[in-house]
């Protein structure tokens, strides 16, 4: 019997990233804040109302998701007849159109559908026209921001490597092997029938 050979044992284990390890407490504690809250009504109003207000809220999120995608549909035929592209920003002298807050509201259709108290307000807030004003802007200051930092395309990323030299300049270019040769031809036999 052979075995294989076992990796040497590292030092210390790698470091996880902050997203790696809040992101499940946070799921946990909206998790716990929603049961918490579906007791606190039910206690109060009885079970029956907890079961109608959470029937209501798939109703109304599966209406809300219906009615922007066929928004989103109308919108991407309408540009697709008129030979614009469907991606592009409006100018700066045009306004856009009404359907541009599509993407917050199949999010507040869908926290509508998640069953739960915390989550259908989440989803009222995405729908209620000044909040969702005020979430549009936010998201897109920070998408902005994000997209100002990034450089090149992402074919740029598989294309380049970067190297940081000590004094703090960047390097950039490409990984080049040439101490590979071309791989052997197979010579399978044919196959025959």
């Amino acid at each position: 019997m052979t075995f294989a050979a076992t990796p040497p044992p590292r030092s210390r284990p790698p470091k996880r990233s902050r997203a790696r390890r809040f992101v499940p407490l946070g799921i946990a504690a909206w998790l716990v804040l929603e049961i918490w809250l579906l007791t606190l009504v039910a206690d109060a109003a009885g079970g029956l109302t907890v079961l109608v207000l959470l029937l209501a809220g798939v109703v109304v999120g599966g209406y809300v998701i219906k009615r922007a995608g066929r928004r989103a549909w109308k919108n991407l035929t309408e540009s697709m007849q008129a030979g614009g592209d469907p991606a592009a920003s409006p100018g700066p002298g045009e306004r856009t159109s009404s359907g541009s807050g599509n993407s917050l509201a199949m999010l507040g259709g869908l926290l509508l559908m998640f069953p739960g108290l915390a989550s259908d307000a989440a989803g009222l807030l995405c729908l209620f026209p000044p909040t969702r004003k005020l979430l549009h802007r936010r998201a897109e200051r920070l998408l902005s921001r994000q997209v100002r930092h990034t450089p090149g395309t992402l074919g740029d990323a598989f294309q380049q490597a970067r190297m940081h030299q000590p004094d703090g300049k960047v390097v950039q270019g490409e990984v080049v092997r040439e101490d590979e040769g071309p791989a052997p031809r197979r010579e399978d036999p044919p196959l025959t029938r």
